[in-house]
């Protein structure tokens, strides 16, 4: 598949979200991910959706795909934390956090880095965990 094509496909993905046709939008980008399994606009659009949609299974598999091919993105990470979160896989975010904080460049992170030290303080705090990383 050219550029081309995988950008057309991306767009007419775009076209059937906006017009309310999230699972025909799914397929699309599946159809795509089988030409370009790295892909990733698609993975990311793709795990928006199903994690839009409260199936986050599938948001998380998706994720996980994201975080093998750039572990030091802060987007990809918090997206996996917020999926694991939510299907009370808290012991998995937590170590999302830890692999994150590990691989992440310290300068182009510092915000996401930031953000995960206050989400742990606010969840120590709470009697959620006593682990930090």
């Amino acid at each position: 598949m050219t550029d081309i094509e995988a950008e057309k496909m991306l767009e007419q993905a775009r076209s059937l979200v906006e017009e309310g046709k999230k699972e025909e939008a799914r397929m699309c980008l599946l159809n795509l991910l089988k030409d370009e399994p790295k892909n990733i606009a698609a993975l990311l659009m793709l795990g928006g959706s199903y994690f839009e949609a409260n199936n986050f299974k599938e948001a998380k598999l998706v994720f996980q795909q994201l975080i093998k091919i750039c572990p030091g993105v802060g987007l990809y990470s918090i997206a996996l934390f917020n999926a694991l979160w939510r299907l009370k896989e808290t012991d998995e975010a937590l170590k999302e956090i830890r692999r994150f904080i590990l691989h992440a460049d310290k300068d182009a992170e510092k915000e996401t880095i930031a953000q995960y030290l206050s989400t742990l303080s606010a969840m120590k705090n709470n009697n959620q965990t006593n682990v930090v990383p």
